[in-house]
């Protein structure tokens, strides 16, 4: 079972006062039958209600539950609105797919606010809060069990805009960092252990190494009515392919049922023991047979900094199109490590069609303006342009800057194309936003001279004013 987050972090706030969540309106009967056989059929209200997006309220009905006050200071609270009942779709074939969502009432919610600060009113009548809590070390304002997994959560949290969700991703990312002073210890107790005569400690070490350079989740244990993904633990024979002389092709489902398929290049001691690993085993099998999925999470509590990995790749002198083309591409290695994939998008095809109109127009006037040119130094007359007008004319260095200017702008809208066609099935956000320290990102910028703004465009402008600890960071 899990555990609601906190306790054991360190104390979070002082004063913690906010008004709860906000429930859906009650269903009311739309009086339109469903008809079974070609005939209409009476349903009960019960049986008739189905999933609905929620209407947008009034903001005087929804200010109250917009705004927390911590330690004093107003701070925004992120999604206060409890979801509404309806049919869970989940992903692929998920076992629960088509599973009712039951509405959650006050009796299934614990709130978290503090110590002598007045308790919200619940705001349905006869009904009242699960438990109140006064956890200062926690930055939940509210959790209830996942009516679909009881053993999964949902939370009400303060805004990402807040202050208080910055100085965490802070203490996440220093975590990261530190770890990095202590990886090398780590991977060389790892690699002792990958001749280990002890088949467990053997495969913890593969596990571990899997985990470390392949960027494989840990994974759980998981119960019969729970999606069929896969992390590291939980791999198959046939999820494993040894190919000669030291490659290990992986093809599972993994986290949000996304394929993870990708081959991987690894040590030759490692190889050999995932050959010993599948020796003997039929397809669905377990490959770490003896690994204790718990005690390897226990072993990895403190090795999963995120990102900690370097770029030694040098970065050559070039136009700043080209840096911040780099930086994307950094990320997308990332986000594919990471398993960050999604769909091309239907309408992938005609904006790549509109850009590749765009930069042929583009050049078309740059050949009219190199002709111009050319007629503007031998000091002939321009003519006439595609609309019949006399010519201006200029002089011949009026035309070579505005041909600079166009090859620059040429040049941004192939590079933009390019991108977003090699990035068109990889979903750089999540790394972004979870993975990269904005304060190498900061430190990248300022050591190759790239707008900070064109590489957090990703972020809201409200997430990017919180991460002041970033910019004012000397640490890199």
């Amino acid at each position: 079972m899990k555990v609601p987050p906190g306790s054991g972090g360190g104390k979070k706030w002082t004063t913690l006062e906010h008004n709860g969540v906000i429930f859906p309106p009650p269903y009311k009967p739309h009086g339109v039958k469903m008809l079974y056989n070609g005939q209409p059929v009476d349903l009960t209200p019960e049986q008739e209600e189905e999933k609905k997006a929620l209407q947008e309220e009034k903001l005087k009905q929804e200010e109250k539950y917009m705004w927390a006050a911590v330690d004093g200071v107003k701070e925004k609270v992120g999604n206060f609105r409890v979801e509404p009942p309806g049919l869970f779709r989940g992903r692929g074939e998920h076992p629960k797919m088509g599973k009712l969502k039951r509405r959650i009432q006050p009796s299934d919610i614990t709130i978290n606010i503090g110590e002598g600060a007045p308790v919200p009113e619940c705001p349905i009548s006869g009904e009242s809060w699960k438990k109140v809590k006064h956890d200062n070390t926690a930055t939940w304002l509210a959790f209830w069990n996942d009516p679909i997994s009881q053993k999964d959560f949902k939370y009400v949290f303060l805004a990402e805009s807040s202050p208080l969700r910055g100085q965490s991703d802070k203490e996440k990312y220093e975590k990261s960092r530190k770890l990095k002073g202590h990886i090398q210890r780590i991977r060389e107790n790892y690699t002792e252990d990958f001749k280990n005569k002890d088949v467990t400690r053997m495969q913890i070490a593969v596990a571990t190494y899997l985990i470390d350079k392949v960027a494989l989740r840990a994974g759980n244990e998981k119960d019969n009515d729970e999606a069929d993904t896969v992390g590291c633990c939980m791999l198959k024979v046939d999820n494993i392919t040894c190919i000669p002389p030291n490659k290990i092709q992986f093809d599972f489902v993994g986290k949000d049922y996304i394929r993870y398929f990708y081959t991987a290049e690894v040590e030759e001691l490692v190889y050999k023991a995932i050959e010993g690993f599948l020796t003997g085993k039929k397809a669905g099998e377990d490959l770490f047979d003896k690994l204790d999925t718990t005690r390897l999470n226990a072993h990895l509590k403190d090795l999963m900094p995120g990102l900690t990995a370097e770029l030694h790749e040098e970065i050559e002198d070039g136009t700043l199109v080209e840096r911040i083309a780099f930086y994307q591409r950094a990320n997308k290695e990332v986000a594919i490590i990471c398993n960050h994939q999604r769909s091309v998008s239907k309408s992938h095809e005609s904006q790549m069609t509109r850009l590749n109109e765009k930069i042929d127009e583009l050049k078309s006037q740059m050949e009219e303006l190199k002709a111009d040119l050319s007629k503007a130094k031998k000091g002939k007359p321009l003519g006439y342009d595609k609309e019949g007008k006399q010519k201006r004319d200029l002089a011949p260095e009026a035309f070579e800057k505005k041909i600079a200017m166009l090859e620059g702008k040429i040049e941004k809208m192939e590079m933009d194309k390019n991108i977003k066609d090699d990035l068109k099935t990889v979903a750089l956000g999540t790394s972004k936003i979870k993975y990269l320290d904005p304060r190498i990102t900061i430190a990248w910028c300022k050591r190759h001279e790239v707008p900070f703004e064109k590489c957090t465009c990703h972020l809201s402008i409200a997430l990017r004013s919180v991460l002041h600890f970033a910019e004012e960071s000397e640490l890199f």
